[in-house]
This record gives C-alpha cells, structure tokens and sequence, in this order.
C-alpha cells in the first residue's frame, strides 16, 4: 500500500509517496504560498492559485501511484493566515487534498524525528530547521529532546522585511542580528543551560550549502544514499561571502544552486552565521531529513 506526506510550506510544498519497502517518488515544488503576505497574516489569492497549482500536480502523482493514505499539514503561513479556513477550502475543492494544520510544537517535534534518522545524535546538539515562515530550534542530546521551540522568524518574513534590495544592503545585517538578538531571546537561555556543541541544519537552505560544498570539492552532487552529512566551518566562511554580497544572477551561477532557495539563501545565511558566532558552535552537520521524514509514521 502506498502512503504520502504532503509538506505544505510556507514556501516550498513536498510530496513523499512511500510503502514499507522504500520511498517511491519524491518532489519539492516552489509553491511561495506566503509571498506578499506572510507579514499581514494573509494568504494572498495569488498565493492560493499558486498552492492549488502544485497541489494539482501532486494529486496526479497521487492517482499514478494508487496512494490510498496521505497525511497532507500546513505550518507556518497556514498557521497565522486569518483566511485559513477559506485557502483549506480552496485547497480541497480543487484537488480533493484534505489539509490539516500543525502548531510549532508538534512540526519541531517531526522534525527531530526525521534528523535522527538521518545524523546519529552523540553531543548536545542544536537541530536548525529554516522554513520560508518559522524556523523550528530544537536542543536535544544522545537520548532525548531537551527544548524545543518554533519561532516565526523564517526565511520569507525576513526577505520582506530587510531585503528590499538585491543584493542585501549591508546596512541591514546588522539590523537582522539585532532581530534575532531579541527574538530568540527564549533560545539564548536555552543554549545557556544546554550549552550544545553541534549544530545540524535540516534541509532547506542547508541542502544547497551541502550541494555547493560537494559540486565545489567534487564535481557531483552529494550521494543519493546518504541522508546525513558533515560540513566544515571554514566551508560556511566561504559560502557566506559568496551567497550575501553578490547579486541573484551571480548566485545562480554557482554551482550547486539551486532556483528554489537562491533569494531566501541569502537571510537564511546571515540567521546560521548569527547561531554559529553567538553561540559558539564548534561543529556543523546537515541532515537532507527533515518534516515530511519525521511525519511518515503518522500516514499510517
């Protein structure tokens, strides 16, 4: 029996269609359901259309591979919009996908549960997980979750509110660490009682670090079979100069890049730089499993 996750982001959706052998297609599609609205609290009507049209393309996949269980959520942007009820109906009406929504709590939660699948767990660590509306922390050791915490601070809130030019003026780094200084005030005395010594980043804009860090000291993609990875500090160092100071064009044209991260990339950098420095992290793994992984025992 096939059984799907469908992952609606705030900016990218994910279909996972699996059975108990093996996952038998995957798919991440840009859908931006929060652009232009995210910060109002508002799916837009572009933003629907945009939604339905992705979610259009994974009901064929789902009436291809005979999918008889889907367990299809919502975070972030579903989470705030004041139209949510409206954009749910939408969703349903026209491509017959029943979406619930997930608090902060629980999609934290499904995210531990995909990361250590993918990286083992053997320090206090830090789980970094970067969305387009929230970014999920989650402090956690060999054995279990000591803290956990969404944040709505994610990559297309911040987009909006600092990079009103490209590339990111640079006025504006400072502004954003001063943000984040503030707002993850609950996280910083977390780190202080925990003190973790790794940080693991959950796909994302942490699978395109991961994908240019391999097409850099390679030539290919990361391997298929792989789901967890280590990266180097010094990497990051390099990666940041090249992602926040050049413009789209000269994003897209570094190897690895992908279309689907390449303007989020570029706050989602300056958020990891901002974690690695202030709480000073000696180690950085990156886990290609994230939400849909962790969810798969609830599309039982």
């Amino acid at each position: 029996m096939n059984k799907a996750i469908i992952d609606l982001g705030t900016n990218t959706f994910h279909v996972l269609i699996f059975n108990e052998k093996e996952v038998v297609y995957k798919q991440s599609t840009a859908a931006k359901l929060g652009m232009g609205g995210i910060n109002q609290g508002l799916i837009t009507e572009e933003g629907i259309e945009r939604g339905v049209k992705v979610l259009q393309q994974f009901r064929e996949k789902l009436d291809q591979f005979q999918v008889e269980k889907i367990f299809a959520f919502g975070t972030s942007a579903l989470r705030v919009a004041k139209n949510q009820a409206q954009v749910l109906q939408a969703f349903e009406d026209r491509t017959g996908i029943k979406v619930s929504v997930i608090d902060g709590e629980e999609e934290a939660q499904l995210i531990y549960e995909g990361v250590r699948k993918a990286v083992p767990i053997e320090k206090v660590s830090l789980i970094v997980d970067i969305g387009g509306g929230s970014v999920e922390f989650i402090l956690c050791n060999p054995d279990k979750i000591l803290w956990k915490q969404s944040f709505e601070i994610g990559g297309q809130r911040l987009v909006e509110k600092y990079m009103n030019k490209d590339p990111l003026p640079m006025q504006e780094i400072p502004r954003m660490q001063s943000y984040f200084r503030e707002a993850l005030l609950p996280l910083t005395n977390a780190i202080h009682q925990y003190s973790p010594e790794v940080l693991i980043g959950s796909s994302g804009s942490f699978d395109t670090l991961n994908d240019m860090y391999f097409q850099r000291t390679k030539g290919t993609w990361p391997p298929q079979d792989q789901a967890g990875f280590d990266y180097p500090l010094s990497e990051f160092q390099s990666a940041y100069e090249q992602l926040v100071f050049q413009d789209r064009e000269k994003r897209m044209a570094i190897p690895g890049m992908r279309e689907l991260r390449v303007d989020m990339i570029v706050v989602a950098m300056v958020l990891i730089r901002f974690l690695i420095e202030e709480y000073k992290i000696s180690e950085v793994k990156i886990s290609n499993y994230a939400l849909k992984e962790g969810a798969m025992n609830y599309a039982q």
